[in-house]
This record gives structure tokens, sequence and C-alpha cells, in this order.
């Protein structure tokens, strides 16, 4: 396993003489073979700025940060795996934040590249390559033209085109999930939101955030126009966007109408959930699929990274129950983190959290955030820490009826899992 580093024009080496290492929270540790996958079609490696990578010299077999100018290399990964392991490093500037990115453990074994990950979904609905850019350009200028005074469809296409978003891509091409983007509010302060930090942060924000009230009739013609397929599915919640329950009073009268003129496809909402009325009203007008953010299970945890405005976890939990006692289907998109997701009582108060709440999908996704910054905020362990692979066999075999995946499936997939006919991810 040799290390993978980058020099300071950006090209990526291995180096033979010395053993990749991972880290494990703030733990430096060795990579183990069962730990590593072949690096996924649509990942891409990318150098760690401030840092120097730390490794195994095979000479002497100690641990040493390598010399010269080079830093740490990472790769990130596309939808459908779940990183184990972030790339061992220490930062040369201790202030500096690593840009806002889910950075894996990668290694050059056997003639290629190697990274610490399971695959947990299957990869093929969301790998990039079935975003054809000529024809989502085409899509673009054709739903654009086709509605010229939406500003939905003027904020996506810079999504879909500039940021590369593929759901605001799949809300042209009409396929997958689509996006429907309401909120430019939010009742949370998330430690490293990805469209709006405050000015003191250190977090260059990735993308920005939507900056305005888009109406009933701009909401409609966007999600009439996804759901023309009996799979096809539209959501409320993006990254672009802060809360979309805090826009209830236009989300209820949007999925009334639509489902006045059309039975087809799903509606989803991507929310935390805090604010528990809201959703219920939102649930009664016709809601399908409801994911749920969450970090944690255990309050203090939750409370340091979302810092939540005027609601609790319990709010979160009651949303939760509401919603899947009225039949929708509900998962948690956990934002996971090696070193601190795998930790005994986060694992424990998970499990007691998915069976109070009759989950039927738990999204594992990768925490695009600097480690130390997040360390630096939430609670220090209070159990062991048993790694993340192990952690995924732990929730497998204590909850057999959840599916533990990386996005959002229509009610049909779980409907095939039933009936012995999809496999278990």
């Amino acid at each position: 396993m040799n290390l993978v580093y980058a020099d300071a024009d950006g090209n990526v080496y291995d180096h033979p003489g010395y053993t990749a290492l991972g880290r494990n929270g703030d733990m430096i540790t060795d990579i183990l073979e069962e730990e590593l996958i072949p690096l996924p079609e649509g990942a891409t490696l990318v150098s760690l700025p401030n840092t120097m990578p730390v490794a195994i010299d095979d000479e002497t077999g100690e641990m040493v940060t390598v010399p010269g100018d080079v830093t740490a290399v990472g790769a990130l990964l596309p939808q459908g795996f779940t990183r184990l392991l972030l790339p061992s490093y220490v930062k040369t500037d201790k202030k500096a934040l690593l840009p806002l990115f889910g950075y894996t453990a990668v290694v050059w074994k056997d003639g290629r590249f190697y990274v610490a990950a399971d695959p947990t979904d299957d990869p093929e609905p969301w790998n990039p390559r079935n975003c054809d850019p000529d024809q989502l350009e085409v899509q673009v200028k054709r739903l654009t033209s086709q509605y010229p005074d939406n500003r939905l469809y003027q904020h996506l296409s810079h999504c879909a085109l500039g940021y590369e978003c593929l759901t605001a891509s799949n809300t042209f091409l009409q396929r997958l999930e689509g996006a429907v983007p309401v909120s430019y509010t939010c009742n949370a302060g998330c430690h490293g939101c990805i469209s709006e930090q405050p000015d003191d942060s250190g977090f260059p924000a990735p993308q920005t955030r939507m900056n305005f009230k888009p109406t009933v009739e701009e909401i409609v013609q966007v999600m009439l126009e996804q759901l023309k397929e009996p799979e096809s599915i539209i959501s409320f919640g993006q990254g672009c966007e802060g809360e979309p329950a805090t826009m209830a009073a236009l989300i209820i009268p949007a999925i009334k109408e639509v489902r006045e003129r059309t039975k087809l496809g799903y509606i989803n909402i991507n929310t935390n959930a805090g604010l528990t009325d809201h959703i219920r009203g939102i649930v009664d007008a016709g809601l399908d699929l409801m994911r749920v953010s969450t970090i944690s299970a255990l309050d203090d945890h939750y409370n340091a990274y979302y810092k939540p405005r005027g609601y609790t976890l319990q709010n979160v939990e009651k949303s939760l129950r509401y919603a899947a006692d009225k039949g929708v289907i509900t998962s948690i998109n956990y934002l996971i983190f090696p070193g601190v997701t795998d930790r005994e009582e986060e694992i424990e108060a998970m499990i007691d959290f998915a069976r109070r709440t009759g989950l039927k999908l738990i999204q594992m996704r990768n925490l695009n955030l600097d480690p130390e910054s997040y360390y630096s905020i939430i609670p220090k362990p209070r159990g062991e820490i048993v790694g993340m692979k192990q952690m995924l066999d732990i929730f497998r075999e204590e909850l057999p009826d959840v599916v533990i995946g990386s996005y959002t499936h229509a009610p049909s997939f779980f409907k095939r899992l039933a009936a012995d006919e999809a496999p278990m991810l």
C-alpha cells in the first residue's frame, strides 16, 4: 500500500518507500486490506492544502511526515460509497481550514488506486457520466425558454451548469430525483453550511443560497414537469436553500394543486424536521417521502453542529414518527465522519432512534467538513471507537428492517426489497 501524495503543482504520485496510513478521527491508523476497494468511477483525487502526508518509512518502520514540498491526497467519492478512513496528514498551518469536501484515504496498490470505502448503494443511477452535458444544455434552454418568467428554472440552471449539481441537472433531464428549492431562510446554523456562512466562520461557502421567495405557480410548474413518470421524484430541500419547511405556506398549496393534476411520481422533502407543526401540514397535503438530516441521535452532539433555533432533537423525532404513522417513507440523511459516527455511544443512540421512529432507510452521507474544526465543537468520545466498517456491520445486524444506503429511493424499491426482488444494499 504505497503512499499517494501531490507535489506543489498538483501532480499526484505514489511513493514506493512509504506505506500509506489513514486517520480515524484524530488517530492515525493502519489501513486494513478489507477496508479497501478500487477507486470508483466518478471519484476525484484532490490535494489537501496546507498539509503534510504521514506514512510509515519502510526502511525504519517508523511513522514520519514525508519530507519535501508535498501535500496529502484524498479521494472525493461519488454517490453510493461510504468513507471508512480519512487521509493521514498533519497541518502545516493549524489555523487553515480545509475546503468543504469529504476527503477519503487513498493508496496505490497492485498498479491502481484504492480507497478506504464501503459500496453502500448502487452507484450507477447517480454516476456523473450518465449526465450528458450536451443534452443538459439543450434541456436547460428548452425549459427556461418554455417558462421564461419562472425564477426557479433560472436559479436551477446555474446550479446545473455552474455547480454541476446532479439533482439540479435531473430537474432539466427529467430523471431520478429533481430539485425544487423554495427557501432562503433557515432555523439552524449548521457548522460548515455549504450555502451560507457567517463572515467570521473561516469557511468559504461553495455555493450561493437562493435569494428570492418563489410563487406557488413557479413551484407547481417545476413539480409537474418532473412528475411525468411513475418512478420520478421531486424534492424540496436542496443545498442551495435553507430549511424548506419554513416555507410550508407555499409547499402545502403547491402539493395539493399538483396532486389534483397528477398522481404520477413521488413528492419528497429533505428537511431538518424541526418545525413539527409545519411538517404535519406538509405530510397531510400529500407527501410521499421524507429525508431528515441529522448528524447524531445525541442532543449535545446534534446541538453543537446544527445550532437549532427554536427546536430540539425531540421535535425532529416527533416529525419522523408522525410522517411514518401517516404512511410516508422516512429516511435520514446521516452525516457521518470516521472517528465520530463510529463511537459506541453514537451507534447505540442511533439504533434506538431508528427503532423509535420507524425509519425505512439510513442514507450514509460523507460529511464535508474540516476535521479539526469539527472535533473542536463536538463532545469528546465517551466510549470505544469501533471503526466505520464494523459500525456498518452493526447497523445491518441490529436494524434488519432498515435499508443501509446512500440516497433516496422510490417506494417501489422497498416493495421489491420486501418481495426479495432487490438485493440488500
